[in-house]
Parts: structure tokens; sequence; C-alpha cells
């Protein structure tokens, strides 16, 4: 079977889920029993998201290569359960960046460098290399942004040309649109989606399929309306309401008719989607009955992208242990003292510390960590967070009241985490961190060893400080656990403090690797202790309520 192509775009304002679509049908053609990629194509001008502010651009996503991505990487794999590669994120920035480099190189031969061929030829070489990489069936690739921006269209004219080059019976154009309500006249507006395909049409793209996304149906006179101007097949008109769960989008858009739509556009002879397993996760979701609050502390709070994956895989957790999650957003910066962590997490049932850069609110984080040990707490710290439960450890248990990471006191006298010393020098920001999937060694007897049921893992990084080894084995000494390391010991991936609350930090990132229908085990374990201590702790309030009683 040739290679299909599918292309999702976006028009009236951005923002309207078109990688939730993307996701979504990517799930329901693998349900089909097809392989499918995912790929973004975001017409910003950075090279990679990796040094743009989280709290612009939301979290970095980051492949088992090591490739630094948007954050709609995150919802591919965890709604099609594969993982992709450097070929699946491409920016203008680097789109120019490869061609200028050709061009000095001398690739193209003395000719006149143009947006046509040279910048689309480059567009479309990651369209085609993701499917030669991953042999997939089905190509799925969304274009970031909004038909008519500037900065959009040698996308939209790479895409274009694909649809000439593997002739329009293997390629898919798919069209999300805002159908607004105006609450004047109760009624829906179809003139902003018309006018997204006019636009869209005038760079030479013909939209197979109309997605409208609306809070509410728009009813079947609005679809006939957009099916007439538009010139799509009124079946080929698919509504995506929003939905109370993100995961019950792939069930409504099956409902709707998108996969078999799609099936048809690209004679696609396929089984019906087996959806058995993904109804089987949204029944799980939907009984749930019990609920725990998590306290995630950082940086970037105002702004719950920056933390997209962690939030999710928290929520896996929940699924897998029968409970809601209830996220308390808390700005380690307002964490000045003990007394303050008190008040914002006295009532909570689990502490997680996620990654982030740069010395802002990194005291407060000391804080939080401290109040997670002292008070017993369950504490999951990732990335950063682990460095600060290093850190917190040094000075609270070791002794070292001026611990600290050579990222923010280079010069201290006790930095627990520092450069490794092969990493010493002026080294620039983009890029040069370690990055993507490395292997770990797990400790034997650990809660790590516990949570992944066996002895060797491997996850994803994206970090360039370290835990210090000169510290190591005092931190042992004192209690620390070192649970897990690369395997030839050399670097510390893991620690834990001893007892039964599970309280864990890691310097990866397995956020990125838990999935909806099996949520990441250290997110499972660490949900499933924050439910038995707030059992512990309703039972004891319990307790103290009626001993008061019966001394009155």
């Amino acid at each position: 079977m040739a290679t299909k192509y599918i292309f999702v775009t976006g028009g009236v304002v951005s923002g309207l889920g078109k990688g939730i679509t993307a996701a979504s049908l990517g799930r329901l053609l693998k349900t089909r029993g097809l392989k499918v990629a995912s790929q973004k194509l975001d017409p910003y001008i950075n090279v990679d998201p990796g040094t743009m502010s989280p709290l612009q651009h939301g979290e970095v996503f980051v492949t088992d290569d090591g490739t630094e991505t948007d954050l709609d990487l995150g919802h591919y794999e965890r709604f099609i359960d594969e993982n992709l590669n450097k070929y699946s994120n491409l920016t203008t920035g680097k789109v120019y960046w490869n061609v200028l480099n050709k061009e000095r190189q001398g690739a193209y031969l003395g000719q006149t460098v143009q947006i046509i061929p040279h910048i689309t030829n480059e567009i479309k070489s990651y369209i085609y290399n993701l499917g030669k990489s991953t042999g997939a069936d089905v190509i799925i690739t969304e274009i970031g942004g909004t038909t008519g921006d500037i900065e959009s269209q040698p996308f939209l004219e790479a895409i274009r040309q694909v649809g000439i080059e593997q002739g329009m019976d293997n390629c898919c154009y798919i069209h999300v649109v805002l159908v607004p309500y105006i609450s004047g006249s109760d009624e829906y507006k179809s003139k902003p989606a018309q006018h997204s395909v006019k636009e869209l049409q005038g760079m030479g793209i013909t939209p197979n399929i109309i997605v409208t996304r609306s809070d509410g149906s728009i009813g079947s006179d609005i679809k006939r309306k957009i099916s007439m101007f538009c010139n799509v097949r009124p079946d080929c008109v698919i509504e995506n309401l929003t939905m109370p769960s993100l995961y019950e989008c792939p069930l409504m858009l099956e409902a709707g008719g998108l996969t078999n739509a799609v099936a048809r556009q690209l004679h696609l002879e396929t089984p019906p989607s087996d959806l058995a397993e993904w109804k089987e996760l949204i029944s799980r979701i939907a009984t749930r009955s019990k609920t725990c609050t998590i306290a995630l502390v950082g940086k970037y709070v105002k702004l719950h992208d920056a933390y997209l994956s962690v939030m999710e895989s928290l929520y896996h957790g929940g699924f897998e242990n029968e409970s809601k999650v209830d996220i308390r957003w808390v700005d380690s910066e307002n964490l000045l003292d003990q007394q303050r962590c008190a008040e914002e997490l006295a009532d909570v049932d689990g502490i997680i510390l996620p990654g982030g850069f740069g010395d802002r609110g990194i005291e407060g984080m000391i804080q939080a960590a401290r109040y997670a040990r002292e008070n017993g707490v369950p504490y999951f710290g990732i990335c950063l967070g682990m460095q600060i439960m290093v850190i917190e450890y040094a000075r609270g248990v070791l002794g070292y009241a001026d611990a600290n990471s050579s990222e923010f006191t280079p010069d201290g006298a006790h930095n627990v985490i520092a450069l490794m010393p092969d990493q010493q020098g002026n080294i620039p920001k983009g890029g040069t961190m370690r990055l993507g999937k490395y292997p770990c060694a797990i400790a034997d007897g650990t809660k790590m060893q516990a949570c992944y049921g066996k002895p060797a893992i491997d996850e994803r990084h994206r970090h360039r400080y370290e835990f210090n080894n000169d510290y190591r084995a005092a931190m042992q000494e004192q209690g620390l656990v070192i649970a897990g390391t690369s395997p030839d010991g050399r670097l510390v991936e893991a620690v834990e403090l001893p007892g039964d609350t599970f309280h864990i930090g890691v310097q990866f990132h397995p956020e990125f690797k838990s999935r909806p229908n099996h949520a990441h085990p250290l997110f499972k374990a660490f949900i499933a202790s924050a439910l038995e201590y707030r059992l512990a702790c309703t039972e004891a309030e319990h307790t103290g309520l009626a001993e008061k009683a019966m001394n009155v």
C-alpha cells in the first residue's frame, strides 16, 4: 500500500485543538490496524522550542532521539502510543537553518536559493523522511498557526505540492475551523469558516473534510451551509465539541464519521475501528470513586501548559487508581518559609516538583521539599525536582546551610548539584543538554525497583546539571538512597528516602512516556501513595475527634 498523507490545518483563530483532532484521528486509524506516525510543522522562526519561555510556549516535549519539540507531540504520543522522532517536528527556523547550511556547503551548486523549490523541498523532505524512518502506513501532519498567517505560506505550499506528487487519492486535507456562537441572536455562524476555507483554496488547497469546533452542536442547517459553501460532502462536515475529558474526543469523532470519511478519501480498506480498549479507558475515567489533591509546585504555574505532560501523567496515575486527581497549582515564589508552606500545602495528599531552569523560585521549592520530608507527605521530584530534593537534604540533614547547585551559585562552597568535569566551559544554551533516551540501572530493594518491577529501564532526559559525586558517600551515610544510576554507576539518576512513603526524585522525565491507557509506573505509584496518605490522615482525624468526644 502506498503511504497515505493527512494534513490538518486550522482557520479563524489559533488554539482550536488541531493537535487533539490530529491525535484522535491517529488513534482511530491505529484501531483499524494501520501504522500511524504524526508530525507538527510550526511556522515560528525559532530553530526549536528548546530555548523558548515555558510561560509563552508551554512545555518542551522530548522524543527518544533527543529532539526538543512542540507540546502537541505529547498529545500524539499519548493518543497513538507510538514513539516519534526528529522528523516529527519542524520549524521555519530549522528549515532555513538547514537550507542555509546546505547553501554554504555548496549543495545547490551555485543556484539562486528560493522559497520554491528549496524551502518547500526541505519541508517535504521531513514529511517523506518521517514515513521512511517509521514505516508508517499513514502520516498525519499538523500545520501550526492559522490559515492566512504570513509565516504559514511555505508550509501550505509544500503540502499542496505533496498532493500533486503523491496523487490526490493518497492525500486528505482536513481543515479545523471555529464556528462561533452569537448569544444575542442565539445562533451559530458559519461565515468565518467559509472565509477561512476560501483563504485556503486561494493557496491551492481544497479541504476534503471540515472539522467544526464549538462548545455545543451547531445543528444540521449550519452543517449543510458549510457543506454547500465550502464544497465538501455533507458527511464530511464533522463536529468536534468541547468534551469533559479530552480522551473522549476519539469516540466523539468516530461517532461523527471522521474515520469513515478519511478512509473513503484515501481508499483505505480496513476493518471497523476496534475501540474496546479506549471505551474501557473512558469507563474507568467516568467511574472513579476516589479523590486526591496533588500540589504542583513550580515557577511556571501561571500557564498550565508549561507542565502539560506532568499534568496528564498525574491524571493517568489517577485512572489506574480509580481516583480523580485535583491539581493545586502552587507558585514556588510564594513559599517564603515553612509557615507559608503549612498554609498552602497543609491539606494536600502529595507534592510534585517538576523540571525548570533558572534561579527564580528555587528557595520556595526547597521549602516545599523540606515540608514534604519533615511531614511525611508523598513527594515526587522530576529533573530539577530531584536536584531540589538533594539540595534540601544536604541543608536539612547533612547540615550544609549553603548547599546549592552550581547553576544558581557557580562559586558556592557546597554545590551538591554541578556540571560534570567533561561539561565545563562556555557551552551555548541551545541543544547542548543531556537529551533523549538513556539507560538506568535500578538498585535492588528500592521503591524504584518496586515501581518498575525490573532492574533496568530507559527514560528520557532534558537537563545539564548532575548530582555531584563528591557528596555521594556523605549523602548515603546520612540515609539518602541512591536508587538508580547510569549503567556504569557514574551518574546518579534517582534518589529516594527510606521508609514506606513515596519520596522519590528522578533526574529524567517520566512524564514523557506515560499513556492514558497505561500510566507510567512512577506516577501510578505516586498517586497510590497519595491516596494511602489521605486515608491515613482521615483515619487519624476521625480518631482524634472520637478521643475528644470521649474526653468531653
